[in-house]
């Protein structure tokens, strides 16, 4: 990648780390391309050289989100001791409700509602590209308790299905009141364990 191309990416990467805070605060329907151009202390004119459009603002975020999420993500696998821990972590986003937390699960809702209610083949396929990075990732869980001697074989098989749990969990917590996330989870792996552990 040339210097000016790298100047680039981290000049987007900059404008679009300056309206996070924006984003979260009114939402990503709502946010303008007049509101980030201020936010990052830029003429709005300016914008269009590092992005084609408010939507593409809205990507770069999610991008860094992801980014960070999946660097905590490996650096908290890794010192993770079984599968059952390790899913646990992958399914955090979900999980857990500490305020931090529950602002990139209710980012993640609002860029959900996006995909969900208008036909945008864009987003679909960036939605469809990072549900792949997040199978990988649960695959590579799966696959290394098959190679320590803690699931069986036939647990890999699993994997869409488990990732499709997520979503629905997600989805759950998202649209139903005094719905118990955590428990609902516990009770699923628990049960799930039961079928894919190898006894010792």
């Amino acid at each position: 990648m040339s210097p000016r191309k790298v100047k680039k990416e981290e000049k987007r990467r900059e404008i679009a780390l300056s309206c996070t805070d924006l984003i979260h605060e009114i939402g990503m329907k709502n946010i303008t391309v007049a509101q980030v151009a201020k936010i990052a202390g830029i003429g709005k004119g300016t914008i269009y050289e590092y992005f084609e459009n408010k939507e593409d603002i809205i990507f770069e975020i999610i991008n860094i989100h992801i980014e960070k999420y999946n660097k905590d993500l490996v650096e908290s696998l890794e010192k993770a001791n079984s599968t059952k821990e390790k899913l646990e972590l992958f399914f955090k986003l979900v999980l857990e409700d500490d305020e931090e937390n529950l602002k990139h699960f209710n980012g993640y809702k609002e860029f959900l509602s996006i995909v969900l209610s208008e036909e945008n083949p864009r987003m679909k396929e960036f939605n469809c590209n990072k549900n792949e990075f997040f199978r990988a990732k649960l695959l590579k869980i799966f696959e290394d308790g098959v190679q320590k001697g803690e699931l069986k074989n036939e647990s890999l098989a699993l994997v869409d299905g488990i990732l499709t749990y997520q979503k629905g969990l997600a989805l759950r917590k998202m649209s139903q009141n005094n719905f118990d996330t955590k428990q609902n989870f516990k009770q699923f792996i628990d049960a799930i364990f039961k079928l894919i552990r190898l006894e010792k």
